[in-house]
């Protein structure tokens, strides 16, 4: 039986954890377009908090050896995983190169803090995309709510509690209650809305309320202040729309499993950031299946999230993204986990007919 890495505990056993990992990369970007609309945020302190988590692969090398080693082999075999940049020819004979980079949606100040080598690529672009200039756009992200409300509220009789496992609801109430969301405040919300608040570690929760900006959201802001074109490759309907529709017990499992985790979640924060600052975006998805239930059920449940919020979403991208690299001088950020394997963007870009080569942080 394959063994498996209790983040619980910290030591391997055959623990049933959840497809909640997986999640939590994109899950991030969900819960910073909501973040300005829901009223979670509380006072933010004097101070930008310091988080506190533990790197989770540095704590596996320790603690069983033969599980880091075939998630590092796994990880070595990926395709296009060891870069964050990307330079792409353009097809126009003369035009400028355009750049492909891969972020993570968290206000981080490693992650922020661009390298020489990005900031170069960002400051020579005509244009700047990102997954969505909803990430800006408040009345843009409310006029989609509006439009659907489905997608993020039960309008029937439903409620989370009713889909919440009996022997969970204790457990639930009381980690919701330590974020100050009473489960009554929350009823009628849909798990993976609100799993994509407590999905953020409380020091990330807290500089968000302070207004520190993702990464993302940054790019953006830059580029309008330098009067670049700001586009995008996706609306928050279509985001939203990939997270609702997935299996409602899954986005349950997922919130469930993510309040259990209580403040380990910075643990979970703290290995991607690692992993993240050396470009080891190969690691992301043999981690995560490290840390998923076995079982066949936690293997549909992964590649149900996989294909909808990911595979999917990266043939969209990649088809969007041809009118932006056609003459080149475009900069195209999006999150690192859409990058690598073979139905990655950068792959799919190849596939397009484009040179693609990594560009040396």
């Amino acid at each position: 039986m394959t063994m498996q890495f209790d983040i619980a505990s910290g030591k391997a056993g055959k623990t049933s954890l959840a497809f909640w990992a997986a999640g939590l990369f994109n899950w991030l970007l969900v819960a910073a377009l909501l973040f300005a609309i829901l009223a979670f945020a509380g006072e933010a302190s004097a101070q930008s908090p310091t988080c506190t988590g533990t790197d989770m692969v540095a704590e596996l090398r320790d603690s069983d050896p033969e599980l880091h080693g075939a998630i590092e082999a796994e990880a070595a075999e990926t395709e296009n995983g060891e870069n964050l940049l990307w330079r792409i020819e353009p097809r126009v004979a003369g035009g400028k190169p355009s750049f492909l980079f891969g972020t993570m949606h968290v206000t981080d100040a490693r992650v922020v803090d661009l390298p020489e080598a990005v900031r170069a690529g960002f400051e020579a672009a005509d244009t700047v995309v990102i997954e969505s200039t909803d990430v800006i756009d408040q009345a843009a992200m409310m006029a989609a709510l509006a439009a659907d409300p489905e997608l993020t509220m039960f309008t029937d009789a439903t409620t989370l509690r009713s889909l919440i496992p009996a022997d969970d609801v204790e457990m639930v109430e009381a980690r919701l209650r330590e974020r100050g969301m009473p489960l009554a405040s929350v009823n009628r919300m849909k798990p993976w809305m609100l799993a994509s608040i407590v999905a953020m570690p409380a020091c990330e929760f807290d500089r968000k309320a302070r207004g520190e900006p993702i990464l993302d959201l940054m790019l953006a802001e830059d580029a309008q202040e330098a009067d670049k074109v700001l586009a995008g490759l996706e609306s928050v309907s279509d985001q939203l729309g990939a997270m609702a529709s997935l299996p409602m017990e899954l986005h349950i499992e997922g919130l469930v499993e993510t309040l259990r985790l209580g403040d380990r979640v910075e643990d979970v924060m703290e290995t991607m950031v690692v992993l993240y600052q050396a470009e080891r975006i190969g690691m992301f998805w043999p981690f995560f299946r490290a840390v998923l239930p076995s079982g066949e059920d936690g293997q549909s449940g992964y590649a149900a999230f996989e294909e909808t919020m990911v595979n999917a979403r990266n043939r969209t991208m990649a088809e969007a993204a041809e009118e932006f690299l056609q003459n080149g001088g475009a900069f195209i950020a999006v999150g690192a986990l859409h990058l690598p394997g073979q139905q990655g963007l950068v792959a799919l870009l190849r596939a397009a007919g484009y040179e693609v080569t990594p560009e040396p942080l």
